[in-house]
């Protein structure tokens, strides 16, 4: 029982963080302005981390890998936490674990950029609907369009109504499903 909470607050804790490095690198990446409610949150958050980083971890082609790593990293964590309250890291070998941990940190940090496009995609849809002018909508609809896009290519207007979001968030869903299997067979070698 008690184990159990301490796993999701810990799990809870390490999705908030990587979701903010992975919106700080997303935001880079798309070139998207970091003069906004959003953008001066994600930096402070994580300025801490991603600052320091930078002296020892260079960028690859434009992309900001002292943002991407540590939300990996914080993912591998989580898992070494889960591994540990579910009793499996003195049993296994040494070096099956270390694999298992990587790869099962590697799923879970896409799985949070899964769940970060969608709520920005959510997020896009509502805006479009309740306030297009709002101040965030601009930064809402500059990370939301690159995925969109493809979508809006394909399916037409419905009256007026995008159909793509729900397109997307299905793509979305088979993937989540996709990663939660994997994560239970690279679970199940530890």
């Amino acid at each position: 029982m008690l184990g159990s909470l301490l796993l999701t607050v810990i799990e809870t804790l390490g999705g908030l963080l990587s979701g903010v490095l992975l919106a700080r690198f997303i935001m880079q990446w798309q070139r998207v302005s970091f003069r906004n409610p959003i953008g001066q949150f994600v930096v402070a958050t994580t300025d801490w981390l991603v600052l320091p980083l930078r002296r020892f971890i260079p960028g690859l082609g434009g992309l900001d890998l002292a943002s991407l790593l540590p939300a990996w990293v914080v993912q591998v964590l989580v898992v070494f936490a889960m591994l540990g309250l579910l009793g499996r890291i003195g049993a296994a070998n040494p070096f099956s674990l270390l694999a298992v941990m990587w790869g099962v940190g590697l799923l879970e940090t896409v799985k949070v950029a899964l769940y970060l496009l969608m709520g920005v995609v959510l997020m896009s849809a509502i805006l479009s609907w309740v306030n297009p002018h709002a101040p965030m909508a601009g930064v809402i609809n500059a990370l939301a369009e690159p995925c969109l896009r493809p979508f809006r290519r394909v399916i037409p207007l419905i009256g007026g109504v995008d159909l793509s979001p729900i397109a997307l968030f299905l793509l979305l869903q088979v993937a989540l499903s996709a990663l939660a299997m994997a994560k239970l067979m690279l679970i199940g070698v530890a």
